[in-house]
């Protein structure tokens, strides 16, 4: 199977290296920085190409800005066969506003990852259309496996999902590097703090995943009665954490839909 990538940047390269660990795909690399391209494609061993040789593509992910997307789509068509499938992570860009970039109904599958896949532990929501239909759709989450969860999710609601797990690995960034700055003004080193911080983020979002708990209810366990936790808890809400917090994913939401215009 061949499988195509238009754009190598963060996320396209993430989706890449992900997909290469599948034995069964051939990857092709296209991207405007040619060096960029050629060098992913020597560390997963993918093919750096033009963009005209994507037509012998199976599948062909499209991982460019939103606003030249109907740029990169009025070349692309002149020789996307109609069997190809597009997968588009195109940032706001809804799956009719690529049909009409198109020209035609074609199967196009919309996806909003996170930078995650690379290590196999991305959050991908998707949707589709009926075009793609059952066959092409097994074979597409076959080829992601190593990516990480998928989703299917209704178009309406992709938006406001990737505002939470498409930029929410960088708030979670942030939230990692302050505890460990938090540490390291105690007196802990920062390598030691970096690590511990890292592993306390990845523990308590595991204990979420797999109890099935609210967090409210896992963060009361934590917190003993005149305890150092809930002086810490304390501080957060006297920051206004949880509103913050909310708004940096209401702002990344309402940015999104702007970018799809």
């Amino acid at each position: 199977m061949n499988i195509g990538f238009i754009g190598c940047g963060n996320m396209g390269g993430a989706l890449a290296r992900a997909v290469a660990r599948v034995s069964y795909a051939r990857i092709y690399l296209y991207d405007k920085d040619t060096e960029r391209s050629i060098a992913l494609a020597k560390e997963i061993d993918a093919k750096p190409s033009e963009l005209s040789d994507l037509k012998e593509c199976d599948y062909i992910f499209l991982g460019v800005k939103p606003n030249i997307v109907r740029g990169v789509l009025s070349e692309l068509k002149e020789f996307l066969d109609e069997d190809t499938v597009l997968i588009s992570m195109c940032a706001g860009v809804k799956l009719e506003s690529l049909t009409e970039a198109l020209g035609k109904n074609h199967p196009i599958i919309r996806i909003m990852p996170n930078t995650p896949v690379a290590y196999g532990e991305g959050m991908i929501l998707y949707t589709a259309t009926p075009e793609v239909g059952e066959v092409r759709l097994d074979k597409f989450l076959d080829f992601m496996k190593y990516s990480g969860t998928l989703d299917k999710i209704p178009e309406a609601l992709i938006d406001a999902g990737s505002a939470l797990s498409g930029c929410g690995p960088a708030f979670v960034y942030m939230f990692i590097e302050a505890l460990a700055d938090g540490a390291v003004a105690a007196g802990l080193p920062r390598d030691k703090a970096m690590q511990y911080a890292a592993k306390t983020a990845l523990g308590a979002a595991t204990v979420v995943l797999e109890s099935g708990k609210h967090p409210g209810e896992l963060k009361d366990a934590v917190c003993s009665p005149g305890g150092s936790t809930i002086e810490g808890v304390l501080a957060l809400e006297a920051g206004g954490m949880r509103g913050v917090v909310s708004d940096a994913v209401l702002s990344a939401y309402e940015k999104t839909k702007k970018l799809g215009k």
